[in-house]
């Protein structure tokens, strides 16, 4: 069964998608209209695709959800559509916690990163559009220094922000520039693997949490036997997984990693907070040492029919000054660094700076800016300067 090619939004009253469900065969993902709904979103480009029991399925176009024109979802629907894409573990884990997280492959170049809940008793569905296709730094509008941080010889780079800000991707960009320009061994430990990489220089080993590891404190403790150069951590969630990342900057990897945090400077907070007071200054202290870079990012609408988001972004540099600043315990204070000449000298970009730069630029509205920005006060005087 595939979807009508003329298979529409909903504002545009086209065909709906029609599926023979006695036809399906168990097991069969691409028998039931999931199948269906995976191919609409990656035929408009969409970033998501959004489930709810009883409701149409919507997709995320340029940061706005649309609802396609296509029968709703039933509940039994949903829950034939989950017995068919899960494995009896996966479900075994939803009844359980009341969501599982996977990857599913629809086709050889287009994978969807998979959230399956429950909410009210009834199931949804959140799946994020992951292509293979890896985009250069200018492909994803990314600075410049984004080629110095990805090539790092050790330390630590983060990238931070909330879900779905494009940290997965940015780091994949990077992965995939130091790829074609090192002969390197990259390790990457995943849950789920996003991105598949092409070795070209690199010798790239992916493994997936679930499927090649038990989970990501087996996996990190083998990391040594594995002999990488760079280390991908998919997530710094726990003391644990930070611990070995440290330990694997300190001991001459480079590390790249995501958190979740709302700035650069905010980074350091979140991760002392996975520690215990009495820890905090031994980490502190390391860190100052390994921090390579920080890198926030949130995805913004943008005023381009042919690009959906763009990143805005903030760049802390581990540099000499902000390695005393860290050492100093002075964290709060890193943002007069970033707005200071030298900063921007070396690459670090301010987030409202990158606000202004967008706006300048035509890329965002005024609005946006404004709605994102962190301390509106400071854009609108630097958008002033502008003037």
């Amino acid at each position: 069964m595939t979807v009508s090619s003329d298979a529409k939004l909903d504002d545009t009253h086209t065909g709906h998608v029609s599926l023979d469900v006695s036809a399906v065969e168990k097991h069969d993902p691409h028998a039931t209209r999931w199948g269906d709904f995976l191919k609409a979103t990656i035929k408009f480009e969409a970033s998501d695709l959004i489930m709810k029991s009883e409701q149409q399925p919507k997709i995320r176009l340029k940061g706005q959800l649309k609802a396609l024109d296509v029968p709703p979802v039933t509940g039994e629907e949903f829950l034939n559509i989950a017995k068919h894409i899960l494995t009896e573990e996966q479900l075994a884990d939803l009844h359980k916690f009341g969501s599982v997280d996977f990857a599913y492959n629809y086709s050889e170049k287009n994978r969807f990163r998979v959230n399956l809940f429950q909410a009210r008793g009834k199931l949804s569905v959140a799946a994020r559009n992951i292509t293979s296709n890896i985009l250069p730094f200018e492909g994803l509008h990314l600075p410049p220094i984004m080629s110095d941080i990805a090539m790092q010889p050790q330390g630590i780079v983060l990238l931070c922000g909330v879900t779905g800000s494009g940290k997965s991707t940015t780091i994949a960009s990077m992965l995939d520039y130091v790829n074609a320009r090192k002969s390197v061994h990259i390790v990457t430990i995943e849950d789920p693997i996003e991105y598949i990489f092409e070795d070209k220089k690199a010798t790239i080993n992916q493994r997936e949490i679930g499927i090649d590891c038990l989970d990501f404190k087996i996996a990190l403790r083998a990391l040594v036997r594995e002999n990488p150069d760079i280390v991908l951590v998919g997530e710094m969630r726990d003391q644990e997984t930070f611990e070995a990342a440290l330990h694997a900057a300190e001991t001459g990897h480079l590390v790249y990693g995501t958190i979740h945090a709302s700035s650069t400077t905010q980074t350091f907070s979140r991760i002392y907070g996975l520690f215990p007071q009495e820890e905090v200054e031994q980490v502190r202290k390391i860190l100052g040492y390994q921090m390579r870079a920080f890198v926030y990012q949130k995805l913004l609408p943008t005023l381009h029919e042919n690009i959906h988001r763009i990143p805005a972004l903030e760049i802390l540099i581990g540099n000499a000054v902000v390695r005393k600043y860290v050492l100093d315990g002075r964290e709060g204070d890193l943002r007069e660094v970033l707005n200071s000449i030298e900063a921007r000298q070396v690459g670090m970009i301010d987030f409202n700076d990158s606000l202004v730069r967008l706006v300048e630029e035509e890329y965002i509205h005024m609005r946006v800016a404004q709605e994102n920005s962190p301390n509106v006060d400071d854009l609108m005087m630097k958008l002033k300067k502008l003037k």
